[in-house]
């Protein structure tokens, strides 16, 4: 997911919108290397666009909500990266070119 947000720039929105469900359904796993893959995958979602930024922020949100250490993990992690003012400024800069 995260190659694919990173690396597919014709990709439409709708297909990372859908992706963000399963994310939020993994983000209850414990495993080291899921938990990771599960956050790197929601913070490279938000930074495609600022649309997507919107999406995933309000996903981690709810995330966070979640019963689960790995989940609050995850959300605490993405939203510090997602609502930092450097990666929203890089994300408009990018929109741009």
């Amino acid at each position: 997911m995260a190659v694919l947000a990173v690396h597919d720039k014709n990709q439409d929105d709708e297909i990372f919108i859908e992706l963000l469900n399963i994310i939020e359904r993994e983000s209850k796993d414990n495993r080291n290397f899921v938990r990771k893959a599960v956050n790197w995958a929601l913070r490279q979602i938000g930074k495609r666009n600022i649309k997507l930024n919107k999406i995933a922020i309000a996903k981690a949100e709810e995330i966070d909500k979640i019963d689960s250490k790995s989940a609050h993990w995850i959300a605490k992690n993405a939203l510090k990266e997602l609502k930092d003012e450097k990666t929203i400024q890089r994300i408009k800069k990018k929109m741009k070119n």
